[in-house]
């Protein structure tokens, strides 16, 4: 059934006025735009406009792109979802069971330490403080953040959302493709999907048409956040993409053009279930999973860094794309509700 533009407009109109959101919300169905618009403010200081072409991180929607390239490799007889880590990895990780496999990082079960563990850790900014932010430039820039600590499960018997994880199959797509992990990515994984304005962007170097990302000081007023995440995007989060880039990014993954079929159904099955609490949500590969009883699944890419918040479901059953890109962070998560909200009513 169609959705109802105009339910849907004042939806977002009526949250906007509430708690002004600044970013870009698209709703599409099966390929046509039924709402797509930018809010707020890309450079405050210039005062140049959000708008549907504008470009945004994305944080950890960036681990999708890192599945696909994995699951490339795999495909090519380069990778094998079963290796361990001794197959994949030059990296001495004394500390770590060897027992770890690329399936156990791509699904985050696979129980090792976290530089960022977000179980105990709230504050992302605060890893940037005492550490260069302008050093980490590659995934190998990480290592030592984590590899010398223990592990904290053993290898598939625990979900527990992981970084690091990340961070490691990014180093197995450089030995696998004898390429920097971002120039693999921007070729086989971008440019193959046709997202000719999305990228591994630096942070001092920022094309145009690029959101900055936001945060609050606590006089009222605002600052960047140049020196909240690392200078370059990796593995783990910090891609860079349009609300046009991210739809062709679905149109070419579900239409088989990134990796094959049977290769996209294991991207697509839900490997773990992410809150014992509740039966819905599962994680994929590289892909957040949401089951419904008697309907299909929807499949989520998500983000957050500080002033970055990202937000990608797709529904197979209504053909529904909704993608909310925010360069600040606690309106936009107040708009997605209120997006979905209006969704679920259509």
């Amino acid at each position: 059934m169609p959705l109802d533009r105009g339910t849907l407009a004042d939806a977002i109109a009526l949250q906007h006025e509430r708690e002004p959101f600044s970013g870009v919300v698209s709703v599409r169905q099966r390929g046509e735009v039924v709402f797509e618009r930018g809010f707020g403010l890309a450079h405050r200081a210039e005062r140049i406009p959000n708008t549907p072409a504008t470009r945004f991180a994305i944080a950890s929607g960036t681990k999708t792109l890192t599945a696909i390239a994995v699951a490339q490799l795999a495909e090519r007889g380069r990778l094998a979802f079963g290796a361990r880590l001794a197959d994949f990895l030059d990296a001495p990780l004394p500390a770590f069971d060897p027992g770890v496999t690329l399936h156990h990082l791509l699904t985050h079960s696979a129980g090792i330490p976290d530089y960022f563990d977000e179980s105990v850790m709230d504050d992302y900014e605060a890893l940037w403080r005492e550490r260069p932010m302008y050093r980490f430039r590659a995934p190998s820039d990480f290592l030592p953040l984590f590899s010398h600590l223990p592990m904290k499960a053993a290898p598939g018997t625990a979900w527990a959302y992981n970084n690091a994880g990340y961070v490691l199959l990014g180093l197995a797509v450089e030995r696998a493709s004898g390429m920097p992990f971002a120039a693999y990515v921007q070729r086989h994984v971008l440019q193959a999907a046709g997202m000719a304005a999305s990228g591994f962007f630096a942070l001092d170097r920022l094309p145009g048409g690029t959101a900055l990302g936001y945060l609050p000081t606590e006089d009222g007023g605002w600052r960047t956040n140049a020196y909240a995440v690392p200078i370059v995007g990796g593995a783990d989060g910090g891609a860079y993409t349009t609300a046009g880039d991210l739809a062709a990014l679905w149109d070419a993954l579900l239409g088989g053009r990134l990796v094959g079929q049977a290769t996209l159904a294991r991207l697509l099955t839900p490997h773990w279930r992410t809150d014992p609490e509740r039966d819905d949500g599962h994680y994929g590969y590289g892909i957040w999973i949401r089951r419904r009883e008697g309907r299909a699944p929807t499949y989520a890419m998500l983000g957050e860094d500080p002033g970055v918040a990202f937000s990608s479901t797709y529904d197979p059953e209504s053909g529904v794309l909704c993608s909310l890109f925010g360069n600040t962070v606690d309106a936009s998560w107040a708009m997605l509700g209120a997006v979905a909200g209006a969704l679920a009513a259509a």
